[in-house]
């Protein structure tokens, strides 16, 4: 159960998010009172060390084959967790003591809310216990045990921090997997102010693509993509695929669809026709909901020259721009917005509505662990 806290406590949460694109963790502090952002301090990323991104890979992509070694890999990234956050207290000099809670994601090895089935590995217990700092850890569980979809779980960040735009406004998220925030008036609780959804694939395809023709981890900066020519009939086929037809809210598992379409492509092709097939699903969501004055993009894609260009040309008339341009920190956005659902948990707020992941009614969540009373608990 969790600790509750007063309703207008200004808590001090650090933020640790494990993306689907399985490159590392991002740790960021933040302080709120779970409705506002009142301050966010200092961030960091820690890579993932080559041996445990490949075990944490294979358990993602071939869950069936090595769903023994989740124990294991769980722990191993509970201790990587551990590693960013005492690297983050010696940045910031804090104590322990200065932090109220730890807003643990984990990582998604598996996402079936039709089966209503999501697992993040990582133990809670471990690191509250290493950390010396309480945890609140499973935020989806809740909604997907109640019917939800249990993502996208960041929009009713992005909601708070775009409570001084000017509406309507879209934030997109490219991280493995690509979901949209449709913000029409300031809401942060209540539902008739925002939608959200996956809207379509992220990095994942072209991350795997990349790494499977080159070695490399990702097309940085799009430069493989951005010197393809993208097979249109490929793309157009992806897009019949029966989950754009559905309304939203909908999520998607990171392997939901099949990058192997383009293995009869050159590589600079198939990088460029699973970039525009990322593209056209994201921005033919959007359309849908209406036209936004501004697209501000988050995640690793911002960074993508060719998803940017892709996007600017399918959204004539739409400001595109990475969230940096609002003062938002892209790398470290859904970190803070785990350390913000953290104080959320711990107040017993919703952390989803069903306007964001079709949970039947506004949904609280997360699983409360203690902080050790000593060391020597740990």
């Amino acid at each position: 159960m969790n600790q509750a806290k007063p309703d207008d406590a200004v808590l001090t949460a650090i933020g640790l998010m494990s993306g689907t694109s399985m490159d590392g963790i991002d740790a960021a502090v933040i302080r709120t009172d779970g409705r506002s952002v009142l301050q966010v301090g200092a961030a960091l990323t820690i890579p993932y060390g080559t041996a445990l991104r490949h075990r944490l890979g294979r358990l993602v992509m071939h869950l069936d084959r090595y769903r023994n070694d989740a124990a294991a890999v769980g722990r191993e990234i509970t201790l990587a967790h551990v590693e960013a956050v005492e690297q983050l207290l010696a940045a910031t000099g804090f104590a322990p003591a200065a932090i109220d809670v730890l807003g643990f994601h984990g990582h998604t090895i598996f996402h079936d809310p039709a089966a209503r089935t999501t697992w993040q590995i990582g133990d809670g217990d471990l690191l509250a216990a290493r950390t010396g700092i309480s945890v609140v850890d499973q935020f989806r569980q809740a909604d997907v045990a109640a019917g939800g979809q249990g993502a996208p779980l960041v929009p009713l960040y992005h909601a708070a921090r775009a409570a001084s735009l000017e509406k309507p406004i879209a934030v997109l998220n490219i991280g493995g997997v690509a979901n949209v925030t449709w913000l029409d008036h300031d809401s942060v609780d209540g539902e008739d102010g925002i939608i959200a959804f996956d809207c379509g694939p992220g990095n994942a395809l072209i991350d795997d693509f990349v790494h499977l023709r080159t070695g490399r981890p990702y097309d940085a900066a799009g430069t493989l993509s951005l010197s393809g020519t993208a097979d249109s009939g490929i793309v157009s086929r992806l897009l019949e695929n029966p989950y754009f037809a559905l309304p939203p809210p909908k999520s998607l598992d990171r392997n939901a669809f099949d990058g192997s379409v383009v293995a009869g492509l050159n590589t600079p092709d198939g990088a460029a026709t699973l970039a525009a097939f990322t593209v056209r699903a994201a921005a033919d969501a959007i359309l849908k909901l209406g036209m936004p004055r501004k697209l501000l993009v988050c995640g690793g894609g911002r960074l993508n020259r060719g998803l940017m260009a892709g996007l600017v040309a399918a959204l004539p008339g739409v400001e595109v721009a990475p969230v940096e341009a609002a003062g938002w920190r892209g790398d470290a956005l859904e970190a803070e917005a785990f350390g913000y659902l953290a104080v959320r948990s711990l107040k017993g707020l919703p952390l989803s509505l069903p306007s964001t992941t079709g949970v039947p009614r506004p949904m609280p969540g997360g699983v409360y662990h203690p902080a050790p009373k000593s060391a020597s608990d740990a």
